[in-house]
């Protein structure tokens, strides 16, 4: 592994950056310099690395040839200016935003499809993926030839932290109004959210699709290697802080071995499999994990060819900033 290596993270007061930042330290990611990088607000807050706090900078006004590797985290027009500027300053860059295709810059989940960057070593970005996508990629890419996978159908319930902080604060400030009997004013989510589920987690298109769920879709195929697998997604908003949980459906060409099957998903990497009569829980198990969790595996009622899973994760931790850091390992392993 080499040392010394120049890292920007664009996004740094945010959950996500925050999450990265503490799994860099936690990784002893091999770093040279560390620069945080926001804008707005942001710039001026400190943030703790390593017994230290270290001040967040404007990221509009950074040299990015002072790097060499690059996380983006979030969706705005300054990471995609971000982008641009480290691009032309040869940093090697990990984006969380999903504002590039996958046509254009590819998914990397390291426990799924790791030999990209060996078949592709001139690599400059990857894409982290949604966390939604990690999760499904790490218990299905392991299965899908033994399985015959022919179709995925997810209803992936999303917790308030997939807005950020302030969805967090969102929830919290509505439980306590509805808790103390004062009148609710929705903001973040435009209704109710606490002790609620609304059937959206973002505006949709004229075809009643919401981006997000257009990326799980084309992310799922890319890290899957199948693009005409059919996939049906739903995101939800679920009045849950922290932990994803998703309700998954595979179509099979072939009859299914269930215990085959919970065999192979126990021997896969970042995956535990909780069987019996127990099941596992966002809350419970996977929030502040390393891995995924997966429970309730079973075929169909009278349909040996369909199988149900359910899968919970950590969206912040384990799907967004281990993943990307865990990504930004493998870019720069044979940089110095």
């Amino acid at each position: 592994m080499p040392t010394g290596v120049g890292v920007a993270v664009v996004g740094a007061v945010s959950l996500v950056g925050e999450a990265l930042i503490e799994v860099l330290e936690e990784r002893a990611f091999p770093l040279g310099e560390l620069h945080l990088l926001d804008a707005g607000e942001g710039v001026g807050h400190t943030v703790p690395y390593k017994g230290r706090n270290l001040r967040v900078s404007a990221a509009d006004r950074f040299d990015f040839a002072r790097v060499q590797l690059v996380f983006l985290v979030g969706a705005s027009a300054l990471v995609s200016e971000c982008h641009v500027a480290a691009s032309a300053a040869g940093c090697r860059i990990v984006d969380l935003s999903g504002s590039i295709s996958v046509e254009r810059q590819p998914c990397l989940v390291p426990e799924v499809n790791g030999a990209l960057l060996d078949s592709s070593p001139d690599r400059l970005a990857v894409a982290s993926p949604l966390p939604a996508s990690v999760a499904l990629a790490l218990a299905l890419a392991p299965v899908r030839h033994q399985l015959g996978l022919v179709g995925v159908t997810v209803t992936a319930c999303l917790p308030v932290s997939s807005r950020g902080a302030a969805g967090v604060k969102e929830l919290a400030r509505q439980t306590s109004e509805l808790l103390n009997a004062r009148p609710l004013e929705p903001r973040v989510f435009g209704r109710q959210m606490a002790f609620n589920l609304l059937a959206q987690a973002e505006e949709v298109d004229p075809h009643g699709h919401g981006a997000q769920e257009r990326r799980l879709v084309d992310e799922l195929r890319q890290l899957l290697q199948n693009p005409e697998l059919a996939v049906a997604v739903t995101f939800i908003q679920a009045p849950v802080f922290f932990g994803e949980s998703l309700v998954v459906s595979l179509r099979c060409s072939l009859d299914v071995d269930v215990q085959a099957l919970s065999a192979a998903l126990e021997a896969a990497p970042g995956v535990e499999v909780v069987g019996g009569d127990d099941y596992p829980t966002a809350v419970g198990d996977a929030v502040g994990q390393d891995v995924i969790y997966v429970g309730r595996v079973r075929c169909g009622i009278g349909d040996p060819r369909q199988v149900n899973l359910w899968i919970v994760s950590d969206n912040v931790r384990k799907g967004a900033a281990l993943n990307a850091v865990q990504s930004g390992e493998l870019l720069i392993k044979d940089y110095l």
